[in-house]
């Protein structure tokens, strides 16, 4: 793991330095990086991306809107695992994270050395989740449905879905990717065959839904 990073997302600096001293602790060999708000986390991947072991994210930063951070990074970094660390300890959340491509959901409450096994596992390759979420209630079918489909897209379709929902006219994308905009409009095609849609307007309400959903759990907005 020499010369590998680890990126601890979080905009409180109390808890950054918390996760810092657990990971230092247990992986003196990695470097440690931090961000705390969606901008600062995009300057520090443009730095360290070929270095990158591990993303550590909260999704509660300022610049994104709940699990939009997570799905920016799936399409950006599709290599670099990203664990989860919340404090909003909702099974069904979890599962939505798993769903879309995380590859662990650490609770903040947890202990320090249930943080570092579950940063070592992650490492290592494997998905971790906590023992509460074994126990959780079967999946809303509905919400399940919806995250898959969002996880079909290839990350080239996942950028492009991003950039609808901001509003971009397919030229303005493809100013932004470098690529034609015929190439823009067959991933526009692709997107709404896969999210079986019939609209790039209904595709952005199903990639918005995500996050209204999940507002009234306590994400920030």
């Amino acid at each position: 793991m020499a010369n590998k990073t680890v990126l601890i997302v979080d905009d409180h600096p109390l808890f950054r330095a918390a996760m810092k001293t657990a990971v230092a602790g247990a992986f003196p060999t990695l470097a440690i990086v931090e961000a705390g708000n969606f901008d600062e986390m995009i300057a520090q991947l443009h730095g360290h991306d070929a270095d990158v072991e591990l993303i550590l994210l909260d999704l509660r930063i300022p610049g994104v809107q709940g699990v939009s951070g997570l799905i920016y990074l799936r399409s950006q970094y599709p290599a670099i695992p990203i664990a989860i660390v919340s404090g909003n300890e909702d099974t069904s959340m979890m599962r939505q994270t798993l769903t879309l491509g995380a590859s662990g959901f650490i609770p903040k409450s947890s202990p320090p050395d249930i943080m570092r096994d579950a940063i070592r596992q992650i490492l290592d390759g494997n998905i971790w989740m906590p023992e509460s979420f074994a126990a959780a209630p079967p999946a809303d079918p509905e919400a399940e449905d919806l995250s898959r489909r969002i996880s079909a897209l290839t990350p080239q379709q996942m950028r492009v879905l991003m950039m609808l929902k901001e509003g971009l006219l397919n030229k303005q994308i493809a100013y932004k990717l470098d690529v034609s905009e015929a190439t823009i409009k067959a991933h526009v095609s692709a997107i709404l065959t896969k999210l079986g849609v019939d609209s790039r307007t209904q595709a952005v309400i199903l990639a918005s839904k995500i996050d209204v959903e999940r507002s009234a759990a306590g994400l920030q907005q």
